[in-house]
């Protein structure tokens, strides 16, 4: 039977508002999942399918960059670690959370975390007459959650199973006043989406049992904590933790994305993070221990208390390709969920519509409500077919002539006991007959006693398509129906009905965003630099230059505004990688052969390199802007940094030029992020941008020449230039001084007007013997740096304001005074 001309595919379309994500689905099939060409592939909620776009990605990626172990502390190392938090930071963003609320533990896929929160829940026995730990969770439950009784059974904790109906049906008006008294601590565990059936249960049960105000909390004393598993919901829906703020969300990241398989976390809210009790501390999990004596001290980070061992790193850098791939292709999990519920809705009605001949039921359909909404429902169909006599049809016989078809479904009871129970009719003591007749889960005796053991399932993913439901359809129609087919349009259009009643104002998603920008031509700001020769027992400032880029060339001005966090516009951009985490001349020598200017009267950044073209970016970030400037996160020397994206033109710029994906990123105006403090007696942290350390980098034109004199008289290496050398050390400050390196012992400087506090001297790494001109690698200088200063690598100091000054800053100009205060001896 050809269901395109027993119901027009278009009227479904307008009815469930959304097919696609703004291009043809056959023409995404075609260039991103071509080996699926011929299959109907009907098993998403065991795992969706990967774009092939998503490997070749991170095959490039990980053929091009050098990953190491992340607990060593090598190049390789910290990339890997820094890739990693970018992650851990992505997986946040994408529930819409923040580091400051949860914590990312990876683990090797959903039920190993729900086994972690398990093993590490803070268990109270009951001991005589004070009760001890409840442990509870919805019948509906996978059979991870369930085997949590596995731990708890000897531990004297109680063990409550609830049906979903009695969850809703006992609830209290009003949450239960906290027990100062009893802190016991009790776990409730439900699913957000039943993996077997697709029924999204309440978010709005998190906050409900937290508050006691749900059974089984509101009849039990002491504190509650939720297990929420989203393994299933997650897969083909937005999870937003905002609104449910659950304490642990276990997840499987290949239901997701497809790739990598064998990789799940953990979400932990901080809030609870404090009571959990972990015993085992091997693998990197000690801050310190000894091994011939009972001490341990457990590491600061949640992360790494719990991450036993070597995480599977390369698995966890492929994450920021799934990202990058799935939003690229879908837009994001809302365009998902209209696009997955609108097939299943649509197989879902004409399914259970279908009769036979004799107008007997083709299915028996498995589902609490009828798929009127996504808010409900997931994109999960749950039944059993029917002969034309009313007998059901063993799912086995079904899979093994969808295998024909080259259709793929799941059948069985889908590690969801409690769920298949229900539903099919199954008492207790019925399962355990089916057991001893030889039936275990996963097999294929799906009738004992002319009752079934199981059913079947189809499941829906974002690359699905309504060719594949009509497939499906006319295969059930021509294998298991008695004819001639029939539909029962009555119901057809009930169905109809409830859904345009239920139907809620979503974002189309095939609307395209226009992003128009003008082409501004390059102007010079026409200032020479001028340099001043130091007066004789004097200090001036010789030289002034910011780093729009982070990591990138230098731009020398005469005169410079002071902004509140340094030098205006110094490091306020840079550039990342494909995965999201900042480029350094470290790994890319390459970006000192970008050189940005700042022209601050067409208010512009202008990007230059030879034999580019240049562009330029808009200074400040609009209001009216910001739709085009995506918020995303990144790392600064260990520190969380929220900056806004600078669009397609500048990443395009970048990649051609450094030969790999990269984007340019900015600050955000409202992110703050302020210096660590040195010491106790630090009291005000100044604000910075993207600087590593400090707002400003002072360097000695005297510590240069006497470093430059070093360098002469080392044997068989060429001389380099004063100036070279200067730009090496990429200061923001350089003035001229009496004696070498007298810098390192200022507690306080005023320059022209404005007064600094010396937070501390430059520790220098390789990235000095980049060549500033030409992006080549040496040795030098930090060869004759640490060879003069017998192993001590350490050039130049830091600066901040002292706060009471930063509102009186104004503009900082070469050939400025200046007065140093030494440090108190």
């Amino acid at each position: 039977m050809d269901f395109h001309k027993l119901n027009s595919l278009e009227k479904f379309k307008e009815v469930w508002s959304c097919y696609g994500y703004g291009e043809n689905p056959e023409d995404v099939l075609e260039r991103e999942f071509t080996r699926i060409k011929g299959t109907v592939y009907l098993d998403h909620a065991a795992t969706t399918l990967y774009p092939e776009s998503l490997v070749k990605n991170y095959c490039l990626d990980i053929s091009r960059n050098l990953y190491g172990n992340p607990h060593s502390h090598n190049p390789s190392s910290r990339l890997t670690h820094e890739t990693m938090e970018r992650v851990r930071y992505r997986i946040l963003q994408h529930f819409n959370t923040t580091p400051e609320e949860y914590s990312v533990i990876f683990t090797s896929g959903c039920t190993a975390a729900i086994k972690l929160a398990a093993e590490v829940f803070p268990w109270k026995s009951q001991i005589e007459n004070v009760a001890g730990s409840h442990f509870c969770y919805l019948t509906d439950n996978h059979t991870s959650v369930v085997g949590i009784r596995g731990l708890t059974s000897n531990r004297g904790v109680v063990t409550l199973p609830v049906s979903p109906q009695d969850v809703e049906n006992r609830a209290k008006d009003k949450a239960q006043s906290e027990d100062a008294v009893c802190q016991t601590p009790h776990l409730f565990c439900y699913p957000a989406q039943s993996n077997f059936s697709g029924t999204k249960y309440p978010l709005s049960h998190v906050e409900g049992i937290q508050a006691r105000r749900l059974y089984p909390a509101c009849d039990c004393r002491g504190q509650w904590f939720v297990l929420l598993d989203a393994a299933s919901l997650v897969s083909c829906s937005p999870l937003n933790l905002q609104d449910c703020p659950a304490d642990f969300i276990p997840i499987s990241f290949y239901k997701i994305f497809g790739f990598p398989t064998g990789l799940g976390a953990l979400l932990v809210r901080n809030q609870a993070a404090a009571m959990l009790k972990k015993t085992y501390f091997g693998g990197g999990t000690a801050a310190a221990y000894l091994s011939g004596e009972d001490y341990y001290v457990q590491a600061a980070n949640l992360s790494d208390r719990f991450e036993d061992g070597t995480v599977s790193f390369l698995d966890i850098i492929a994450l920021n390709h799934s990202f990058e791939a799935l939003y690229r292709i879908t837009g994001g999990m809302q365009n998902i969920q209209q696009h997955t519920f609108g097939l299943a809705r649509y197989t879902y009605m004409l399914l259970s519509s279908l009769c036979h001949g004799n107008g007997q039921p083709v299915a028996q359909m498995y589902t609490r409500g009828q798929f009127d909404s996504p808010n409900t429902q997931g994109a999960i169909l749950n039944f059993n077919l029917i002969d034309s006599h009313g007998e059901i049809i063993g799912y086995s016989q079904v899979d093994r002539m969808a295998s024909l078809y080259n259709i793929h479904v799941r059948t069985g009871c889908f590690c969801n006991t409690g769920a298949c129970q229900s539903f099919l009719g199954i008492t207790n003591q019925q399962m355990k007959r089916n057991l001893e007749a030889g039936h275990v889960c996963g097999d294929t005796i799906d009738m004992v006693d002319w009752q079934p053991t199981g059913s079947v399932r189809v499941s829906f993913g974002y690359m699905s398509t309504f060719d594949d439901c009509q497939k499906f359809l006319n295969f059930v129609a021509e294998c298991f129906v008695k004819k001639p087919v029939a539909v029962d349009h009555a119901r057809i259009e009930r169905l109809k009905a409830a859904s345009a009643s239920n139907e809620e104002t979503t974002v189309n998603i095939n609307e395209v965003k226009h992003k128009v920008e003008e082409k501004k031509k390059v102007s010079q700001n026409g200032i020479e630099p001028v340099h001043l020769s130091n007066r004789e027992g004097s200090y001036t400032l010789t030289n002034i230059y910011i780093y729009p880029i982070k990591s990138c060339g230098a731009f020398e001005v005469h005169s410079w505004p002071v902004g509140p966090q340094g030098l205006l516009y110094d490091r306020a951009w840079m550039v990342v990688n494909g995965n999201g985490v900042c480029l350094s001349q470290k790994r890319e020598p390459r970006l000192c052969l970008i050189r940005p200017q700042v022209h601050l009267s067409s208010n512009e950044l202008l990007l230059q390199a030879s034999r580019m073209n240049t562009i330029s970016v808009p200074l400040e970030i609009r209001n009216e802007m910001h739709a085009s400037y995506p918020v995303c996160q990144s790392k600064v020397c260990g520190d969380r940094v929220e900056t806004k994206d600078c669009g397609d033109e500048a990443a395009a710029w970048l990649s051609d030029l450094l030969g790999q994906p990269c984007r340019l990123i900015r600050q955000s105006p409202d992110f703050t992020r302020c210096m660590k403090k040195k010491s106790d007696t630090a009291v005000n942290s100044p604000p910075l941008s993207l600087v590593n350390e400090a707002q400003y980098l002072l360097i000695n034109h005297a510590s240069v020449e006497l470093i430059h004199k070093v360098m002469s008289s080392r044997q068989d290496y060429p001389e380099l230039n004063t100036q070279n050398i200067i730009s090496r050390f990429r200061s923001n400050f350089v003035i001229a001084g009496v004696q070498p390196f007298e810098e390192d012992n200022w507690s306080h400087l005023i320059i022209g007007n404005i007064q600094f506090t010396v937070s501390g001297q430059c520790v220098r790494c390789q990235m000095v013997g980049v060549d500033q001109n030409t992006g080549s690698k040496t040795k030098e200088p930090l060869m004759s740096l640490s060879a003069y200063r017998n192993g001590k690598v350490t050039f130049g100091v830091y600066l901040t304001h002292q706060l009471q000054d930063s509102l009186k800053a104004g503009v900082l100009s070469v050939g400025s005074h200046i007065l140093p205060q030494p440090q108190a001896s």
